[in-house]
């Protein structure tokens, strides 16, 4: 897996963007000292290099009625499925992470369930249906911590800032 270098102009730029996705980029221009330009070049140079991938409302779950967050872990009959298992979890609106793992267990997955009874029906209708020998799953009361990573400690290159041509 490739790792950029970043410069100090980077991190201030994904520092501030991470704060707050909707922020005019004349706001990050100000604040970073350089013109609305080379901020759109920089965004445009973070998201070419897959640093960036994109902005998004986020939906509260529970707003909408998904009262139970759980995580399984899948263990499979066929560990040699797992691309087959895969695109049928895709297909399962209720998954919204999905993870291979060290340990015991295949993948590890994320998911939101209307209540109890619905994640059983998950469980029972969607997951095992996979070829799974077991799962076990962990239900997630609340979420005390749910951050971006922080952009501080990261490497970092000296380069001077990209200015207007």
């Amino acid at each position: 897996m490739a790792h950029h270098s970043l410069d100090a102009l980077d991190k201030k730029i994904l520092k501030l963007i991470a704060e707050d996705a909707r922020i005019p980029f004349l706001e990050v221009a100000r604040a970073c000292n350089v013109s609305g330009a080379a901020i759109h070049q920089r965004i445009q140079k973070l998201t070419n290099l897959g640093i960036l991938k994109g902005s998004q409302f986020i939906i509260d779950p529970e707003k909408i009625g998904y009262e139970t967050c759980a995580y399984v872990a899948l263990y499979l009959k066929d560990p040699a499925s797992f691309d087959r298992v895969v695109a049928e979890l895709r297909k399962i609106p209720e998954v919204v992470e999905c993870h291979y793992t060290t340990g015991g267990m295949d993948l590890f997955i994320k998911l939101y369930a209307l209540n109890n009874h619905h994640l059983m029906e998950i469980i029972h209708d969607k997951l095992q249906p996979l070829g799974l020998s077991r799962s076990e799953t962990i239900i997630s009361f609340n979420t005390p911590i749910n951050r971006q990573l922080p952009i501080t400690g990261l490497p970092e290159v000296a380069t001077e800032p990209e200015t207007e041509e």
